[in-house]
């Protein structure tokens, strides 16, 4: 079987963003389920859900999580570890100020694939991940220009700061480990959700989802923006376009903004359509190559 060509694992890994468009109108379903618990149920499902496909195909499962230590540990500190900082960023911090300094994970993933063997960061590139990071920044907080930072919130900034990197880092490292299989993935969200869950206990008060819906929503996010899309993401950036993944990334916010517009949980404004404009022109931008060459 031939290998897949990059513009296939780019466009797989991109099918990712698309998923975590997603998260924020399935989170906004939950209620009141505390987020770590959230997280645990959630990377549970996906476990489930690659268990399946385990005994649908009747693989042989040891051999998927027969993998070196350092595949685990990068694995299951990139998915724990993001989430970790990321909640804890939100405790700690305003959400608005929180989540772009956590969002500025696309760009550093752009910026550190410089650092890749056979990697050649180009000005598009850059270019077009800084106006992601600009439309991103401007559908989050619904105007041009950043918010205040201010100093009481310093530990909830540095949490974000954390987030932004280990997300960065562990999608540019995951490149070294080309030969681990994707479904090794499903080990990690296993570790994941044991984490997540003794985290919980230690931190959070439990709160169950209450009836049909909050179950049905918990159950998307398993399924989708925390379950299938960590596995096409791990495939796309072990053998796609790093760059271009990493600039496409910014329009997860935009997909996520859009479906809550559409779901009358937003309102559509001049922001939202001044960060559309610079999220997908700086996608185009930086995936030029890959859009106007031919195909391999």
């Amino acid at each position: 079987m031939s290998a897949p060509s990059q513009r296939t694992a780019t466009l797989t890994g991109g099918t990712a963003v698309l998923m975590w468009g997603l998260l924020a109108l399935f989170t906004t379903q939950t209620g009141a389920v505390p987020p770590l618990l959230l997280t645990a149920l959630s990377f549970g499902i996906a476990t489930g859900l690659i268990s399946v496909k385990w005994l649908v195909y009747r693989d042989n499962v040891i051999s998927h999580l027969r993998q070196p230590l350092s595949a685990w540990m990068v694995g299951v500190i990139g998915l724990f570890g993001y989430h970790f900082f990321y909640f804890m960023a939100l405790r700690h911090a305003p959400p608005v100020e929180a989540g772009l300094i956590a969002y500025m994970w696309p760009l550093l993933i752009v910026l550190f694939s410089a650092f890749l063997p056979g990697e050649r960061l180009r000005w598009f590139h850059l270019a077009g991940a800084i106006a992601g990071l600009a439309g991103a920044a401007i559908l989050i907080t619904g105007r041009a220009g950043l918010p205040e930072f201010q100093t009481e919130f310093i530990l909830g900034y540095v949490m974000a700061v954390c987030c932004a990197l280990t997300w960065s880092i562990y999608s540019i490292v995951n490149r070294r480990f080309g030969s681990v299989p994707s479904d090794t993935v499903g080990g990690f969200c296993a570790a994941t959700a044991i984490l997540a869950a003794l985290c919980h206990l230690g931190f959070e008060t439990t709160v169950w989802p209450n009836g049909t819906l909050q179950w049905f929503a918990v159950l998307g996010l398993g399924l989708f923006p925390v379950g299938m899309a960590f596995f096409t993401w791990d495939y796309g950036t072990k053998h796609g376009d790093i760059k271009v993944l990493g600039a496409f990334a910014y329009a997860a916010p935009l997909i996520s903004t859009a479906l809550l517009i559409l779901f009358g949980q937003g309102k559509a404004t001049w922001a939202v359509g001044m960060g559309c404009l610079l999220i997908v022109g700086g996608a185009v931008l930086a995936a030029k190559e890959m859009l106007f060459s031919k195909v391999d």
